[in-house]
């Protein structure tokens, strides 16, 4: 008799790839990709920064996505001002603790943002609270806002210059599509800005 495990995994990786070839199929889906790798490329010649948070799996992509600017992803190049702002343990804390969980990003926003940066917000469900706090105060601040969510992620939509909806409401799914999406960015940033000797 067949291991049921395995086809459990197959079933998830028909799932994935079915997910993947839905999202390359769209063009509005292509179209955010573009658009926001412009944005930052724009951001970051003019000489802000790019902000970037989420809960769980997406602070992991925040902090990811942060790693291949400030890094590299393809090129050897100079280091891109990015910063994710779920990496510091004691502010994350302190403003957790002293004001609520709430606004861990909002307040780091409030004091790193500036005119001319922009904030990536990361959410799977688009309802996170924590999230659409930090949207709202980018927007006062003037900050340029782009939201990566899901299909059911209508919430924080309103409050993005430009969105990047995975076209599935299943979590594990939007973060692979939401991943896969921020390397291509990475990889269009570098390429208007440096040049890339390959494709991404």
């Amino acid at each position: 008799m067949a291991d049921p495990r395995e086809q459990s995994v197959l079933d998830y990786f028909r799932r994935s790839r079915e997910t993947l070839e839905r999202a390359a199929g769209e063009p509005e889906f292509m179209a955010a990709i573009l658009a926001i790798a412009d944005q930052i490329t724009r951001v970051l010649r003019e000489g802000g920064k790019v902000m970037l948070a989420g809960n769980g799996g997406s602070a992991a992509d925040a902090q990811h996505i942060a790693a291949e600017l400030v890094g590299r992803f393809v090129i050897d190049r100079a280091p891109l001002a990015a910063i994710a702002l779920t990496t510091d343990t004691s502010a994350l804390t302190a403003i957790g603790n002293d004001y609520s969980f709430d606004q861990i990003f909002e307040r780091q926003l409030r004091g790193l943002g500036r005119r001319g940066d922009v904030f990536v917000a990361i959410s799977t469900s688009g309802r996170s609270r924590n999230i659409l706090a930090a949207l709202k105060a980018a927007r006062e601040l003037g900050i340029a806002t782009i939201g990566f969510t899901g299909a059911k992620g209508a919430q924080m939509r309103p409050l993005c210059d430009l969105a990047l909806v995975a076209p599935s409401d299943e979590t594990a799914l939007i973060q692979q599509i939401h991943i896969t999406a921020a390397h291509a960015i990475c990889g269009l940033v570098e390429r208007d800005l440096y040049g890339a000797p390959r494709s991404i």
